[in-house]
């Protein structure tokens, strides 16, 4: 994710309009969380502006929230894309994940990158993948087939559904988190313990 004056930016909700907001957090700063409203320069550079700075996390994803549908309802617009460490996963299909094996768009490099020991099932079985990626932001249709790469279906869902825009801001990056903490691949490596009962 991005820094801003020393803040590492935790999430961002970007609007149809190309104007969003950031929730930061700087754990020496005397205030430690902030929040931005925020938009992408004509070079692709975030620029962030209007911080609200607060001591209390809860307090201030409350601001983030608040500052999201206030714009949204004065502005009539809809969330183009959530973003946030991990949010977007894709599976490589067709082969281990190395150099040259997957997009690194400018600002958007993955934040995870994990092999699996051999191609298994992943997704409940409906599908099988050598390893996946996760990124901060969605990549583009074309990055993701320009090298076989498979969103995971909650991506595609939320996508569809143009940022789940029904429900609120903070209930969406918890959904789409948790979705993401439940599609981990299986560590294929793990061998059950031996049972000991029967002794």
């Amino acid at each position: 994710m991005d820094k801003n004056q020393g803040y590492s930016i935790l999430k961002a909700v970007m609007l149809e309009n190309g104007r969003g907001f950031a929730l930061g957090h700087h754990p020496t700063a005397p205030s430690p969380y902030v929040t931005w409203a925020c938009y992408d320069d004509e070079k692709g550079q975030r620029q962030y502006e209007w911080g609200h700075y607060g001591n209390d996390l809860s307090a201030m994803e409350k601001d983030f929230t608040d500052r999201v549908q206030e714009y949204q309802r004065i502005f009539k617009v809809k969330v183009a894309q959530a973003e946030a460490p991990g949010l977007y996963k894709y599976y490589s299909t067709q082969r281990p994940v190395d150099i040259g094996t997957f997009p690194k768009p400018p600002h958007n490099a993955p934040d995870e990158v994990v092999n699996y020991d051999q191609r298994i099932p992943v997704e409940d079985g409906t599908f099988l993948a050598w390893g996946h990626l996760t990124y901060t932001k969605p990549l583009t249709e074309k990055q993701a087939s320009d090298y076989e790469l498979r969103p995971a279906p909650y991506i595609s869902e939320l996508s569809r559904n143009n940022g789940d825009r029904l429900r609120p801001i903070a209930e969406q990056l918890k959904a789409a988190q948790k979705k993401a903490q439940e599609h981990q691949a299986p560590d294929v490596l793990k061998k059950k313990a031996p049972d000991r009962s029967d002794r």
